[in-house]
């Protein structure tokens, strides 16, 4: 016997839908407003947290790209420096302010990039546009990582990589309930999860895992994923 839907479970179901993106789309333009707030400070208050816990990070993750590259959340653009010569190289970022400062270091680096003002979570790219995306300390910011994620598999190529710097959620107990105890106020000021980890979204999104290197008290991950053939 086939039961008929009930009609008021439907519109419950589709409101709930509705309140979820509109949550997300509220907390998106919360991120974009700190970001704007924070870019003018926002490389003197990266400095000592790189040269603490993401020394090299950056140069190990960029020098893997290869082909046409996407880095979501170029930020101010911290990565510019390090990608081969002969990559094809497009930035997104939701924040204007940053976008304004990638342009002015590409500029002064004479280095070749695209800038596109967007969002992580609505990659405005077709399916299979890039042989390599980027993402350096980012997932922790964006309110939807996991939509992200897959996003990010979408418009890769097949056997295309997506290489990731990120601070993650401790796997030693200790360190994870300072992260615990602090998780809330950093969302709050910074828009910045610290108990995140997007080991787990990978895995599920269908991504190969390559390479993994954890530091800092497993603070910190350096990933190689690939997306299958």
């Amino acid at each position: 016997m086939i039961r008929q839907s009930d009609p008021g479970s439907f519109v419950s179901s589709s409101l709930e839908v509705i309140d979820l993106h509109a949550s997300t789309q509220s907390e998106t333009a919360r991120v974009r407003a700190i970001m704007d707030r924070l870019a003018p400070n926002y490389d003197r208050l990266m400095s000592f947290n790189e040269r603490l816990l993401f020394a090299g990070g950056r140069e190990w993750v960029c020098w893997q790209a290869r082909g046409d590259v996407l880095e979501i959340a170029i930020g101010t653009g911290r990565n510019l420096p390090y990608y081969p010569a002969n990559v094809k190289l497009t930035g997104l970022d939701v924040s204007p302010a940053m976008l304004q400062l990638a342009a002015a270091r590409a500029a002064t680096l004479g280095v070749g990039v695209d800038l596109q003002l967007g969002d992580a979570e609505e990659l405005p790219f077709p399916y299979g546009s890039y042989d390599t995306v980027v993402c350096t300390l980012s997932l922790c910011t964006i309110p939807d990582d996991r939509k992200a994620v897959q996003e990010v598999r979408r418009i890769l190529r097949p056997g295309g990589l997506f290489l990731l710097l990120e601070h993650v959620r401790s796997p030693l107990r200790p360190v994870r309930l300072v992260q615990r105890a602090l998780d809330s106020h950093f969302v709050r000021v910074e828009g910045d999860h610290l108990l995140r980890e997007p080991l787990e979204l990978l895995k599920a999104a269908g991504f190969e895992i390559l390479a993994l290197e954890r530091r800092k008290l497993g603070l910190v991950e350096r990933v190689v994923a690939r997306k299958p053939s």
